[in-house]
């Protein structure tokens, strides 16, 4: 993993686990639903954020290498990146 993004997703991962142990405590403590709700929105959008940074590190480093290997390398980056396009288009 680059260093720079390694750092920034570590922190973004610990950022969720401070959220999601808020979000537990709110459930456990019976707050208002929209509340909680808003708290799980949040957590959501932070990992929107970690994935972001794991597909920046994903294309600086696996897709280069894969795509300089040439034709079948090439051929399964493209396949893995349209299988993590599809799995993001169908979060509900």
């Amino acid at each position: 993993m680059i260093p720079d993004i390694k750092k920034r997703a570590l922190h973004r991962a610990r950022i969720l686990e401070g959220q999601l142990r808020g979000l537990e405590k709110m459930i456990d403590n019976e707050e208002y639903c929209v509340d909680i709700i808003t708290q799980s929105l949040a957590i959501q959008k932070s990992l929107g954020s970690l994935n972001k940074l794991l597909v920046e590190n994903h294309l600086k480093t696996h897709v280069t290498e894969m795509f300089d290997a040439g034709a079948p390398e090439r051929e399964k980056a493209i396949a893995e990146l349209l299988t993590v396009f599809e799995l993001s288009n169908n979060r509900s």
